[in-house]
């Protein structure tokens, strides 16, 4: 569809390459279009105290326990783009808890991650966000970013989803050497 085309098109040009999860999703246009709006209702919403950076960093933490290598790699790389941090994302994926983070982002993924395991969220975990400034929508906002990219995983899984060579290099060198890699 139409539609679809135009964003694809639009998303190819402001990156130089098309992010292989529009190709696999492109399958099913109806699911498409659901998926990429409630993606962009979570992840580009201007309220709340998530960053960009804060928003990719959970999906990588949370992706690397679901095993999702297109995710880890992916949003890795807009990680390292929205941080400015080259090694956080990769440090995450070895291990979050030894990882250059604040206090306020191990608060964070640590929410994200009791999500992730379908831990029983209690009135603690809640305190824990409290203390670094987290409110109760930003704890709403942690654990749908967790939730929607557990099916996001899951996805990408059964369809054997790998990642863009690109998104390996995004967010390490400069973007006009980045250009030139890739030639």
């Amino acid at each position: 569809p139409f539609d679809i085309v135009e964003l694809m098109e639009e998303i190819e040009v402001k990156t130089g390459f098309l992010p292989n999860l529009f190709r696999v999703m492109s399958h099913r246009p109806a699911e498409f279009r659901a998926f990429f709006a409630y993606y962009n209702a979570i992840m580009n919403k201007e309220t709340g105290r998530l960053s960009k950076a804060d928003k990719e960093l959970i999906i990588v933490a949370t992706s690397v326990v679901n095993r999702c290598p297109y995710c880890v790699v992916a949003h890795g790389a807009l990680h390292r783009i929205y941080s400015k941090k080259p090694a956080v994302a990769d440090q995450v994926v070895v291990n979050w808890k030894l990882a250059d983070l604040t206090d306020r982002e191990l608060a964070m993924l640590e929410f994200a991650l009791a999500i992730c395991h379908s831990d029983n969220i209690t009135e603690e975990h809640y305190q824990k966000l409290d203390a670094h400034g987290f409110d109760r929508e930003d704890a709403w906002d942690v654990g749908m970013i967790a939730a929607f990219f557990a099916m996001s995983n899951r996805i990408a899984h059964f369809t054997d989803l790998r990642p863009n060579q690109e998104f390996y290099t995004m967010g390490r060198i400069p973007h006009e050497k980045e250009k030139t890699a890739s030639s």
